[in-house]
């Protein structure tokens, strides 16, 4: 389950639980724990791509000026 769900410290920042969540899933994947390659360049060969959409979304949706009435995607 994802962690922004789960009782965690609050973090004011916006998107921070997708941003814990694409975190844990770049740190914990057999890309940086296996193979030694940073999660930078993990991200770049596509792992954990749902969560970095999710995440883009999110940040994108704060720009975005209809957002003020429907509130953050992924929030």
């Amino acid at each position: 389950m994802p962690k922004y769900y789960e009782e965690k410290e609050e973090d004011g920042r916006a998107c921070a639980g997708v941003r814990e969540d694409l975190r844990a899933c770049l740190l914990n994947h057999d890309c940086v724990l296996k193979e030694g390659k940073t999660p930078k360049q993990c991200l770049k060969e596509g792992h954990c791509k749902a969560l970095q959409v999710t995440f883009f979304e999110c940040k994108r949706s704060m720009l975005d000026n209809r957002t003020r009435f429907r509130g953050r995607k992924g929030y």
